[in-house]
Parts: C-alpha cells; structure tokens; sequence
C-alpha cells in the first residue's frame, strides 16, 4: 500500500503533515477510524513509526488531526459552495448539491468521512467522539438557517418547520452517500437530486 499516497519524505514539516494527513482521512473512510494507528498509517504510507510520531504524538492526537482535516476538506467542498449561493432556498438546494458533488468527485473512497466516522464512534466516549459530534450539530445548525432564512423570505411554505427540514435533508444526503458507497451507481445521486427538489418545492 506504500504507493498510494503520495508522501515525500523531503517535503517541508506544514506540507508533509497535510500530506500525512490526506491519506489518513482516505484510509479511515475505508477500514475505519479506530483502525487509523500511527502504525497502521505508517505502513501505509511506507514510513517509519518513529517518522510518523514526529507529526503525531499518539494515536488519539493522529485520529482528531484526522477529524479535523476531514472538516476542513468538508468545509472547502460543501459549506464554502453553499454559503456563496443566493441566500434561503438558493442556500439550500447549493448544500445538497455540493454534498452530492462531494461524493461524485471520490473525494475519498469510503464516501462522507463524516458520516461513516459518526457512525463508528457514536458509541464510544471521548474526544474523537466529542470532535465529530461538534460537527454533526455545526453543520445541522447551518443547514437549519438557511431553512429558517428560506421561510422568512417566504421561498417556502408558511407552516414549514426549519428543525424538521433541516432534518429530512440531512437524511437525504446520509442515504445518498450510503447507496452510492455500496452501489457506484450515479442513478443514486441522480435519485437523490429528484427528491431533494421535490421537497423543496423546486421545478
């Protein structure tokens, strides 16, 4: 697996750990994030543990770096595109279309590093748990503000709930990503556009 990733040993300290980094998000989408070790990652990406305990203090530092990377790409490829959309329905139909681009593009191979990591460390308590929880509520929270800015503009209709939609979109996009992960089939994606605009009201 050393051929992968592409890890320079000779690249700077900032460049190797996003590096280092990029490829743990990868991997963790496929075999999990409580499989991400520091040696597990290093025979992966063909380096020495000592070499890898450098960037990483200890496995539970690795796995929230890990998070947090996840986050950002996230942030980059999903949240920045729907908050540069018109604002209230604009907003909303841009969040779910990013997120299904997300998926389309094999940003990662496991799908939404977020979803699988929710999943796999909702029963199990501390701060990898904590971190991506944090996340989940955050982008719950932006998805239920453009809902509410949606109403207030009037794009939907008058006894429309926020929490509720904002709920049934979030649902939208985790069966999306489950069917496209276990499928490879873009009819998924396709589907899920459909319903998302039926629910919305759009043409």
């Amino acid at each position: 697996m050393s051929d992968a990733w592409p890890y320079d040993s000779r690249a700077g300290g900032e460049q190797a750990r996003d590096t280092i980094l990029y490829a743990a998000v990868s991997l963790a989408t496929v075999d999990g994030l409580d499989s991400l070790t520091i040696g597990n990652l290093a025979a992966a990406l063909g380096m020495s543990k000592s070499g890898l305990t450098a960037h990483f203090g200890s496995t539970e530092e690795l796995q929230l770096a890990t998070v947090a990377r996840a986050a950002r790409i996230f942030d980059t490829e999903v949240v920045q595109p729907a908050l540069a959309a018109p604002a209230g329905l604009g907003q909303l139909t841009a969040v779910c279309e990013a997120f299904f681009e997300h998926l389309e593009r094999h940003t990662f191979p496991g799908g939404c590093f977020m979803a699988s990591a929710a999943l796999e460390m909702g029963t199990r308590p501390g701060p990898v748990k904590d971190l991506i929880a944090a996340f989940q509520a955050q982008f719950g929270t932006l998805i239920r503000g453009f809902a509410a800015t949606a109403l207030a503009r009037n794009e939907l209709s008058a006894g429309e709930d926020p929490d509720r939609l904002a709920f049934e979109l979030n649902g939208i996009m985790l069966a999306a990503d489950t069917n496209f992960v276990f499928h490879e089939d873009p009819a998924v994606l396709d589907l899920a556009r459909q319903i998302v605009r039926q629910r919305l009201g759009a043409s």
